[in-house]
């Protein structure tokens, strides 16, 4: 098998659509001879032509010169047949997602290339196993799946089936690290590791919305302030499209026996039966004029209410303390008329209200675990009098910041999807997907998350985190919240979040 970072190497592709440009682009940034196929007539030379004008503007900016844009444009080569794939020391095929289709094409290419040459498919969904059935020499048959747009997501999942050997594994990794790609090694398995591990963000996000606790407009404002993500969850299922996240979703809650933890909600489908996709039809959770959204929702508590001047404490709070005197408020026993604050991990006001004695219509939540420099969310039990929550929202406006105003809920919004997020990946490294360092890494390039799960899980103290779910699960009854194993006992035992087995 020959080595990747040979100066002779040839990789062919399959396929020359969006995927297959991209692949082929950074392939001939990398300094291989790629050859590219595709069924349709003239696509071939079409896509060379788009990859050859992509490298131009690059050269027109300055990030790479023109003589390096002219030479990795002369290095594809358009082909018309698979046979002439034969030279390839590694193939990629890039078609639709169709296993039939797929397992028709890898048999058609083993019957013309060398013994030695790699087979790897970029599916995002179908497992490679399934793939790998219709071809004899089984051990070079993997997984090498890139994200669109290829030459700007720098993540590249390589996937090893049951039967894939390890010289291949290695020889992809490789191959990978010459496109400037940068490479995680993941198991076959529904979804691989970034389409699994995105569920959580996305269907808990879709799980508060459904419960009626804030809509898709605070959550996503949550989200983006008070945990640094770029989008929030509802923002990102419109920019992807509801075509691709719910059947995706659907994919891997099937592949996984129907996890609760991985169980979407039927606000979800009910987008996609609506044909309401996102930016791409116009309207999905928001309204779109092309990438814009036209008059989205605030996620703002507006109150024109007199600040609180003075709160006083349901329990003994130090952190909720200092922020509460970082407002200029004065604390102060329960007076019977002013708000009462706390600030639950996990709990939502009905239950701290009943552990704590306080009366619930005058206590307010707020929740502190995040950043809170920008945006606080607040929280009140149901029958709780606005006039307390007003008058400490306006308090809280009155230093700069923004607030958002939630009904109850165990683990208010950002606690809920963080530890979600976590526990998912805690999940993965558990059942050895990928390694705890490969999963933080795929998370954070693939999903452009601030932090991996094991980041999330050590942001918030993994002791912390294994609070919310189980306060979740006890409130809400739902196993979907059940603490994976590897975060209770690391938790339990005071072990760092990406301790090995």
């Amino acid at each position: 098998m020959k080595s990747p970072h040979a100066t002779d190497y040839v990789l062919g592709i399959a396929g020359a659509g969006a995927m297959g440009q991209g692949i082929a682009q950074v392939a001939a940034q990398g300094g291989m001879r790629v050859l590219l196929l595709d069924a349709r007539e003239g696509a071939a030379e079409a896509a060379k032509a788009t990859v050859a004008g992509h490298l131009r503007r690059l050269a027109e900016k300055g990030r790479i010169s023109a003589a390096d844009a002219e030479a990795a444009a002369a290095r594809i080569e358009p082909v018309a047949t698979a046979a002439a794939l034969a030279p390839c020391d590694a193939v990629v095929e890039a078609v639709f997602e169709d296993l039939e289709v797929k397992r028709a094409l890898f048999a058609e290419l083993e019957a013309v290339v060398g013994p030695d040459c790699i087979l790897a498919s970029n599916t995002s969904s179908i497992p490679i196993a399934l793939i790998a059935r219709a071809c004899q020499r089984r051990h070079r048959v993997a997984g090498l799946h890139f994200f669109n747009p290829v030459p700007l997501m720098k993540l590249v999942e390589v996937i090893r089936a049951a039967e894939t050997g390890a010289e291949v594994v290695t020889a992809l990794t490789a191959l990978g690290q010459r496109m400037t790609r940068v490479p995680v090694v993941v198991k076959d398995s529904p979804g691989f590791l970034v389409n699994m591990g995105g569920r959580a963000f996305t269907t808990e996000g879709l799980r508060i919305a459904h419960e009626g606790v804030a809509t898709p407009a605070q959550i996503d404002a949550i989200m983006r302030d008070c945990r640094g993500f770029r989008m929030g969850p509802f923002e990102l299922m419109d920019l992807t499209g509801i075509d691709v996240n719910y059947p995706v979703s659907q994919i891997v809650w099937e592949g996984y026996q129907q996890d609760r933890r991985l169980a979407t909600s039927a606000n979800h489908k009910a987008m996609f039966d609506a044909g309401l996709l996102g930016r791409k039809t116009g309207a999905g959770w928001y309204r779109y004029a092309g990438a814009e959204q036209i008059d989205p929702p605030s996620p703002d508590h507006a109150t024109d209410a007199d600040p609180a001047a003075t709160v006083s404490l349901a329990e003994p709070d130090e952190a909720l303390a200092a922020f509460v005197e970082s407002l200029g408020l004065r604390i102060a026993p329960d007076d019977g008329a002013s708000p009462i604050l706390a600030a639950p991990i996990g709990d939502d006001a009905t239950h701290l209200a009943l552990a704590t004695g306080a009366d619930f219509r005058r206590l307010v939540c707020l929740d502190l675990t995040g950043d809170t420099s920008r945006r606080v969310t607040i929280m009140t039990a149901p029958g709780a009098e606005p006039a307390a929550r007003d008058a400490l929202a306006a308090a809280i406006a009155a230093t700069g910041r923004k607030v958002t105003a939630i009904q109850d809920s165990p683990g208010f919004v950002a606690q809920r999807i963080a530890a979600m997020i976590a526990n998912l990946g805690c999940y993965m490294a558990e059942i050895g997907l990928a390694t705890p360092a490969d999963i933080e890494t795929a998370m954070r390039l693939g999903l452009n998350y601030p932090l991996g799960p094991m980041g999330l899980a050590d942001d918030l103290g993994h002791s912390t985190c294994l609070r919310i779910l189980e306060r979740l699960q006890a409130i809400t009854g739902d196993d979907r919240y059940r603490p994976t194993l590897w975060l209770k006992r690391r938790a339990l035992l005071g072990l760092p979040i990406d301790a090995g087995a």
